[in-house]
């Protein structure tokens, strides 16, 4: 009974450590009210959910129509538009946001892959170091040792010899079975053995195994197998016969491959790599936020080069109304009507070049902000509400805080910090890999053997007082007692050591990966560079373009002074409408400058938060809205909300 106790807690231990943490009642750890954000790392929970594992999981549906903001926006034929709802439109809406955000729950895909001792498959952006794939893990139990069959249990012979336990197994537990049923008729040239000049079997066998791969790379298995076989023959001591054997075993490697790193390798590099993917994400949304943010200003001042061309036609046929009748009285020559007509058509001209601009702008920006363009979308014009920014002293930081800033925010600079720490794993493993391959392994085994027996003089099928020639009934329960009772045991114990003589091959893996190492390191101290030259050239775009628009201001105010005192000298006769045409140009051009300049600055904004890698931040968004898709907070850009220059 002690032996039968004995077999149910091994098989109760086993089954309980090969679940592991996390893998025994696991939880769907999905937020309410989003499904995107479940995390895929990990698989369907197996216990209490036992066909979980072995069907397809379903993820949330993509929807490619434009969000209910969108629609919400447009009424009376105009899509009035603010910078925040710009923002906000794009996470929900743009195409380009929508693919790079799939690279999140893919990464975590990889995640539960390596988790099961398999390599990680990778994505665009984060490196899989070709090191790592030296020895890889995941090869399944299809190579494994399961401790053997119970082979022609019964025979005339024992068993015995040589003893090599290979490394079994993945990280995920692994129940085989397998059961078989054979007849065969067989002639024989003699007999002394069988009695008979044929021999027929009827054979049935089952094996089942479980195998399993740990951390640190000790790999066990236990097996139970079971024949049971009836034959013609007349000599053997059980007809039927039920043969039985179950098997423990273990290896473990000692130098090469031993440890929680060199096995843990593909799982540590697919979590690195899922912080990646979120960088990845982020740098797609940083690069979408600032083309919708420079779109949003360039529309902002295409809208306003459109007012300024409408205003300056209205002037233009003004002034060509009261040339035109002071010609009519005699007041005014011939040539200064055809001077103040040729301002008047370049003025139309002007105002449709503006109006194709600012559609054409309008188009690009509905691209931005929408999965598609609707007819409703397509016959909407675009209002931008938010004016182009004025300067403000807080908008030029201090340098040194910016370059600090960058350097821990922005989401290329984290891919290459993450690759560089994926290099060094494979380094690692390469360098234990130097080593030889050295393993102990142990086997304990128990066999039963139980079958229908004839009590004759020779064979008293361990019974006493039973008369000669009965037939004493046994079979399967009989020969798995035997087993668990461990009557015919076997203890098998040994070591292998395989030494490469040059180690060619594992050297020049090693080498590879620290020269590949180093080739990050270079390329990470690159990408600190060019960040540092982005925010040099932000910082001087800021400068430049504050002293441009405070340029621009002074233009548009002398000008405007110009063309009022032009007038007032037509008024005296002490001008001409030539010289009033002169003027009103200067003042359209200057006016034409100074929304150009409050666009650069806009855009040099933008050039700043983008360099310095907080994009997000600065617009008052989180990295949650915009990885699921939906705004729960409405952006806050934090541009100055004050008068619009161009609107002077």
């Amino acid at each position: 009974m002690r032996g039968k106790h004995w077999l149910r807690g091994l098989l109760s231990g086993l089954l309980l450590f090969g679940l592991g943490p996390g893998q025994l009642g696991a939880q769907d750890q999905t937020p309410q009210g989003n499904a995107f954000l479940k995390d895929y790392s990990k698989g369907p929970s197996w216990f209490g959910h036992f066909t979980a594992p072995y069907r397809q999981q379903a993820i949330p549906p993509i929807s490619l129509e434009n969000s209910p903001r969108l629609k919400d926006l447009i009424r009376d034929g105009k899509l009035q538009i603010s910078m925040a709802d710009a923002l906000a439109l794009a996470i929900e809406d743009n195409l380009e946001i929508a693919v790079e955000r799939q690279v999140v729950p893919m990464s975590q895909t990889d995640v539960l892959r390596s988790s099961s001792g398999s390599a990680a498959r990778g994505f665009s952006g984060a490196t899989i170091p070709l090191g790592l794939s030296a020895g890889a893990l995941g090869t399944g139990v299809s190579t494994a040792v399961t401790g053997g069959g119970v082979g022609n249990a019964g025979g005339i012979s024992g068993g015995g010899g040589a003893v090599n336990i290979a490394p079994v197994g993945t990280f995920d537990p692994t129940i085989n079975y397998a059961f078989s049923w054979d007849r065969t008729t067989s002639p024989l040239n003699s007999l002394v053995v069988a009695g008979v000049p044929s021999v027929t079997t009827y054979s049935a066998s089952y094996s089942g195994s479980y195998t399993q791969l740990l951390p640190t790379g000790t790999s066990y298995f236990v097996s139970l197998n079971g024949l049971r076989s009836s034959s013609t023959q007349q000599s053997l001591l059980f007809n039927p016969d039920v043969a039985t054997r179950l098997s423990v075993g273990f290896n473990q490697p000692l130098l090469s491959g031993f440890g929680r790193k060199p096995n843990l390798r593909f799982l540590l590099v697919a979590k690195n790599n899922e912080n990646v993917s979120g960088a990845i994400f982020r740098t797609q949304l940083q690069a979408t936020m600032q083309q919708v943010e420079n779109a949003y200003w360039d529309m902002a001042q295409f809208q306003q080069n459109v007012k300024v061309a409408q205003d300056a036609l209205t002037a233009a046929q003004r002034l060509y109304e009261n040339s035109k009748r002071q010609a009519e009285v005699g007041a005014l020559a011939p040539l200064d009507v055809v001077s103040a007509q040729s301002a008047m058509a370049a003025a139309e001209r002007d105002l449709v070049v503006a109006k194709t601009n600012f559609e054409i702008q309008g188009i690009t920006l509905k691209n931005l902000l929408s999965k598609r363009i609707d007819p409703e979308l397509e016959a909407a014009e675009i209002v931008t509400t938010d004016p182009l920014p004025e300067p403000r002293d807080s908008d030029i930081p201090a340098l040194q805080d910016v370059l600090t800033e960058a350097l821990r925010s922005r989401p290329d600079l984290q891919v290459a910090q993450m690759n560089l720490l994926n290099e060094q794993i494979s380094t690692q493993y390469t360098t234990n890999n130097l080593l030889p391959t050295g393993n102990v392994f142990g086997e304990y085994a128990a066999s039963g053997l139980q079958g229908n027996c004839v009590v004759t003089a020779r064979a008293t099928c361990n019974t006493t007082g039973v008369p000669l020639g009965t037939v004493v009934p046994a079979g399967t329960s009989a020969s798995l007692n035997q087993t668990i009772d461990a009557k015919f045991p076997e203890e098998a114990v040994g070591f292998s050591l395989t030494l490469p003589i040059k180690n060619r091959s594992a050297q020049a893996d090693n080498l590879r990966a620290q020269f590949e190492t180093q080739q990050t390191q270079i390329n990470l101290q690159a990408l600190q560079n060019q960040a540092e030259i982005a925010i040099r050239q932000a910082m001087i775009g800021l400068v430049q373009g504050k002293a441009q628009i405070q340029a621009a201001h002074e233009a548009v105010l002398l000008a405007q002074q110009s063309m009022d005192a032009e007038q007032k000298k037509l008024q005296v006769g002490a001008s001409t409408f030539y010289n009033v045409v002169l003027r009103q140009r200067d003042l359209t051009t200057a006016q034409y400058a100074e929304i150009q300049a409050g666009d650069a600055y806009a855009k040099a904004l933008v050039a700043m938060d983008q360099a310095r890698g907080t994009m997000l931040e600065r617009n008052g968004m989180t990295f949650e809205d915009a990885l699921s898709g939906t705004i729960n907070k409405i952006p806050a850009p934090p541009f100055n909300k004050g008068s619009n220059p161009g609107g002077r």
